[in-house]
This record gives C-alpha cells, structure tokens and sequence, in this order.
C-alpha cells in the first residue's frame, strides 16, 4: 500500500478511482474499463508532474523523509558485491544505525559506509531509526582507516535526521565522536564520494559526508538542524516548521547555488520512493563517474582540495547584481585612491554591516542576502587588486 502525503490528495484520489474500476473489471469481466482506466493514468501522471514541479522547501522534507523511500540496504544490494559489514567500534559495542563495511563497486575494491533507518517497526527500533551513537561513528572511523591504509576509495550514503542526543550518547561521547569522524574524512589519502539520499541532519550527517564530491538527490535535505528544532528555537512554536524549512535553505537546489554541494541527481516525477531502481541507478552512475574522474589525483592532493572545499564553504561572498547601486559603488571605489576605501563603502548603506576592514582590502563577514543579487561574486576585493580579486571569482 501507498502512503501518500498530505499534498498527494489529487494524485491519491484519482489512483483510488484506478483501483477501483481495476477491481471491478475483476468481478465483473463484462465491463470494460480499460479506456476510462487509462484516462485516469493520464491525469494522473499530469498531476504527478504539475505538483512535483514546484515543491517546496517543507514538502521536500516531507518526500525526504517518505517510509518507502530507498534506504542505505536498497543501495548496498544493488549497486555493490561482495559487501562485508564491519560491526563494533573495538571500544563498547555494536551501533546499527551506521552500516559499514567493504565491498566491489563495478569490480573495484571500495569501503562504504551510511546511515540505516529500517523499513518496518522492527528494523526501524533496530537501527534507532538512522540516529547514530557514539559507537557508530567511531565504527566509522574504523573503516576510514582500513580504507586509508589499503587505499580504497570511500562511498558514503547519508541518511539521517541527526546523531542520536540520549544522555548514554552524550555520556560516552556523542560530539567527540562525530568530530573524529570528520577529521578522519579530512585526513585521508583516498577519494570520498558522499550522496545524501534522503535527510542529511546536523553533525551526524557531515561526519560522514566530508567527501570529495557531495551529491544530494532532488529531493533531499541537509541542513544544520531539523525545521522542526529551527521552529522551536525560533519561535518556540515546531508547528512553524514549514517557515523555518524555507528560511533555512535546506534543498538541493539552494545548496548548490551556495556551492555546499556539487551536484543533483534528478529523481522519477513523484520522488525516489515510486520508482527505487531507476533513482540507484542514477546514483550508481553518479558515483562511478566522480570514481574515475578523482582516481587522477595524488593522495595529497586529494586531501589538500577536500580540505580546502570545506574551508571555502564557511568563506564569504558578496553577490551583485549588473547596474545595481552596489556595482557602481564598487566602480567609483575602483577609481578612487586607496585612502577614499571606507568612504565609498559606506556610501552603500546596505552593505555596512557585512563589511570587515582589513590590511589587503575589505572582506565580507558574512553571507549577503540573495535580493543583492547573484551573477558574480567575490571573497575579497580592494581598489588595486579588483582585476585580481574577479579572477578568482566562484562558480
């Protein structure tokens, strides 16, 4: 059976109507109900296509999180061979929330690891519902170094709504674990491809996907914390998650345009959970083209631009808009001698409160909101070096 979400009635309506006239075409062999059937196919597919088509941010939460979505096993069992899970981190015991292990992709040796949420009650509890402990990411760094040491590159498949925040986690070290994690994915030698495939939450995401390349399915999340958490620390009101899910910037399509991840793996129209293989395969060939294309680099320089991917992240970036009043700020600072910088900057108004003055030139604090505009952008600029500084502009 289906589950539907709640912005699904059409389609859910019209494929009852199916269901319907399928069951008494059944009972009843007399009458024929293919054409009207088909009718209905077909409106539903433009229905399909005309609500997909412009989701937002919180009903991508929603198909993110759909229970027949894909999961971590869907993957493993169809894209790799001869997997081999590794269970335990040599210290307390054992987590099932991060599976892990080693395995052939296309024939070549690699190391995997994801979360696991589990597809019924059972492996749901089993898994603490993809919520890792402590043990799992220390799990994980078990087989980061394995892959490390016999240089076998990493996949990871991130899905979780966050690392598990019990007092036993925190007791044993939750934080601490998921900061090794993360520099342990900082400091190998060997390619890291990480696919968000569903929800990609807070530090129990990104201690895992600190990769190489970092690929998110259409209609995935990853975000800092849950729209739910955001709402509450917000607002103090979770029933205003829908809001904060837009505020946050939480989708693929947003990522991307920040340069948070490199790339979008398209899904079926209706999202991943109504067409599983053809979205694993799309992911499998994802994953097999950054495969090949980082297995031309040195292990130093992999960790060099794995690193310096990351701490670009966290630069700032000033966006404009051609013919806007901060462009032609920018053009009469050019002009100017050095010592006019500060007054022509303040000139533009709206641009004080992210500017920090520095010895090279001026340098952005932080993100500038999006109404600025997005064609080009800068992470330092001055009057001497402003040729210079647009070389070095971010795609």
């Amino acid at each position: 059976m289906h589950n539907y979400l709640d912005f699904e009635k059409p389609i859910s309506d019209l494929e009852g109507k199916i269901i319907e006239l399928k069951k008494l075409a059944t009972e009843d062999e007399s009458i024929d109900t293919s054409e009207e059937i088909s009718r209905l196919e077909v409106r539903v597919n433009d229905a399909m296509q005309d609500i997909y088509s412009k989701l937002n941010a919180w009903q991508k939460t929603q198909v993110a999180r759909h229970p027949q979505r894909p999961h971590f096993v869907d993957y493993a069992k169809a894209l790799f061979t001869d997997f081999t899970p590794l269970a335990g981190d040599r210290k307390f015991s054992e987590d099932a929330a991060i599976q892990a292990g080693l395995a052939r992709f296309n024939g070549q040796p690699v190391a995997i690891i994801g979360q696991e949420k589990g597809n019924d009650t059972k492996s749901r509890l089993k898994h603490n519902f993809g919520s890792a402990r402590p043990e799992g990411y220390r799990k994980a760094i078990r087989v980061l170094e394995l892959a490390d040491r016999f240089s076998l590159p990493v996949v990871t498949l991130i899905d979780t709504a966050g690392a598990y925040p019990g007092v036993g986690a925190e007791e044993r070290g939750q934080a601490e674990a998921i900061a090794r994690s993360t520099e342990m994915c900082l400091n190998v030698k060997v390619p890291i491809v990480s696919v968000v495939i569903g929800e990609g939450g807070s530090g129990g995401a990104i201690a895992i996907a600190t990769g190489n390349r970092v690929y998110m399915l259409e209609h995935s999340i990853y975000s800092v914390i849950s729209p739910e958490g955001a709402a509450s620390i917000l607002w103090r009101d979770s029933t205003r998650a829908k809001e904060a899910a837009t505020n946050m910037k939480i989708t693929s399509e947003d990522l991307k345009s920040l340069g948070v991840i490199d790339g979008i793996i398209p899904e079926p129209i209706g999202g991943a959970h109504r067409d599983p293989a053809t979205v694993i395969d799309a992911t499998g060939d994802v994953i097999a083209k950054a495969l090949a294309d980082l297995s031309q680099r040195s292990g130093t320089q992999l960790r060099a631009e794995r690193r310096q991917k990351f701490l670009d992240i966290g630069r700032i970036f000033l966006e404009y808009r051609p013919n806007s009043a901060i462009v032609r700020s920018h053009q009469q600072m050019y002009r100017r001698p050095r010592g006019r910088i500060r007054f022509e900057l303040r000139r533009c108004k709206r641009l004080i409160p992210y500017l920090k003055y520095t010895r090279d030139g001026v340098e952005l604090r932080r993100f500038v909101p999006s109404s600025f505009g997005s064609d080009h952008a800068f992470d330092t600029f001055c009057p001497s070096c402003l040729h210079r500084a647009r070389s070095r502009r971010l795609q």
